[in-house]
């Protein structure tokens, strides 16, 4: 039995979805995140520097001591696994790869699309795994920037929603596509509209849920597993920018309300 916590970072709010995933699977776990919201969107930003990013979130949260690292964005998992996997000496999961094999074992027509931020398409992560899973696999891949925008101003409601989905998915009209992976883990939190748009023909993949199983795996492999059924300790939540607008929105989204949201300046993070 491991009680030391797990970490997540991510560029903003988004990881929250992988969050919410980790504490239905984990929920003797304690949880450790931090979103960048002051350096948000890594999505439109040179993958160099979302790397170095990526370095100061982990290192902050290596002096929480915790047990294993989980990069709660796709852009950061492009930029920045592999270099953290063989710096830091803690499991490390990104949530490419999940979304990848979960997809390619979805597909009955091997033909997948894929929507995620600048970097994560242009980084062409999502169609490597996925080809090393299954070569003869066909991809469509589309860059949805706005959408990170309508999330992380929590405009989830707003009427204008539909009609930015139907303009940044009208990609995918000449594509006989059975299956779609929410490339972001900011697309969850509006997978209502991108549903209704495809339709039940097409299955909407949330990388978070394959992710949270790969954690627990990972937990029970290196006999990391918090396994006491105490009272759960209270998860801390750390934001790089306003803690009141983090904490509203971390408590519309979550159903477990047992956390504390911190403001973290970036000068404790740039200064590490």
């Amino acid at each position: 039995m491991n009680n030391q916590p797990i970490g997540f970072i991510d560029s903003g709010v988004g990881g929250l979805s992988v969050i919410k995933e980790v504490m239905k699977v984990l929920p003797n776990e304690q949880l450790y995140f931090i979103g960048d919201t002051a350096r948000n969107p890594y999505g439109s930003r040179p993958l160099n520097e979302v790397r170095n990013f990526s370095r100061q979130l982990a290192n902050f949260l290596q002096t929480k001591k915790i047990k294993l690292l989980v990069i709660a964005c796709n852009t950061a998992t492009a930029a920045a696994l592999d270099v953290l996997q063989n710096e830091l000496d803690i499991p490390v999961i990104g949530v490419i790869e999940p979304g990848s094999k979960s997809a390619v074992e979805s597909t009955k027509n091997n033909t997948i699309g894929v929507i995620g931020t600048k970097g994560t398409i242009h980084s062409e992560e999502y169609e490597n795994k996925i080809k090393q899973l299954n070569q003869s696999t066909l991809i469509k891949s589309v860059a949805c920037q706005p959408f990170v925008k309508i999330v992380e101003e929590d405009n989830l409601n707003s009427n204008e929603i539909t009609e930015v989905v139907e303009n940044s998915l009208k990609a995918f009209n000449r594509v006989d596509m059975d299956t779609l992976i929410l490339g972001c883990t900011h697309f969850p939190l509006i997978e209502s509209y991108i549903r209704d748009y495809f339709g039940e023909q097409v299955t909407l993949i949330n990388p978070g849920v394959e992710t949270a199983l790969l954690v627990q795996q990972t937990l029970i492999k290196e006999n990391l597993l918090n396994e006491e059924e105490s009272q759960p300790k209270e998860h801390i939540f750390y934001t790089t920018g306003l803690a009141e607008k983090f904490e509203e929105m971390a408590k519309k989204w979550l159903d477990n309300k047992n956390f504390r949201v911190e403001h973290l300046p970036l000068k404790e993070l740039v200064n590490k």
